[in-house]
């Protein structure tokens, strides 16, 4: 719910939810300081996020490549390719919709915007969850399919 807010701009929930969201910001923040001390800091961590995007959005993507793509919500991402694979897989079922999996490099020396592994406080601890607070601004590399149904970006 606080997601598709976050992404329709629901202006009347977001305020309804505000002490939720600002908490969870912090939250983030502070995991964010904990797992990244200075000796692990400079490694690039690599994380998954699998969906559908609908053709449009899909195609609007593609002319922006080397460009900037920004997540408005609350970003769930798992460190386990194969999770997020078969979030898009299960999206690209729908005739509508284009699966995508997105390949995220983070180096957290760079990072602006907080994220953290919240995989012991997840209830689907398998997925080896990294979350990232709302508004993450990604740079867009490569666009290529990975099998006839799945991009990768």
């Amino acid at each position: 719910m606080l997601n598709q807010a976050l992404r329709l701009m629901d202006v009347d929930i977001i305020v309804r939810m505000r002490f939720f969201i600002s908490d969870l910001h912090h939250d983030i923040q502070r995991l964010h300081s904990k797992q990244f001390d200075d000796s692990e800091s400079g490694k690039t961590l690599t994380v998954y996020r699998g969906q559908g995007l609908s053709k449009e959005d899909f195609a609007e993507m593609t002319k922006t490549r080397g460009g900037l793509l920004s997540f408005n919500s609350f970003l769930s991402t798992s460190k386990n390719r194969d999770v997020s694979l078969n979030f898009a897989q299960q999206s690209a079922i729908n005739p509508d919709l284009v699966g995508i999996l997105f390949v995220i490099l983070i180096n957290p020396t760079d990072s602006t915007t907080p994220f953290a592994s919240v995989s012991d406080a997840s209830y689907f601890h398998t997925e080896d969850e990294v979350l990232f607070s709302m508004h993450t601004i990604f740079h867009i590399g490569d666009i290529k399919p990975t099998d006839k149904t799945i991009i990768s970006i």
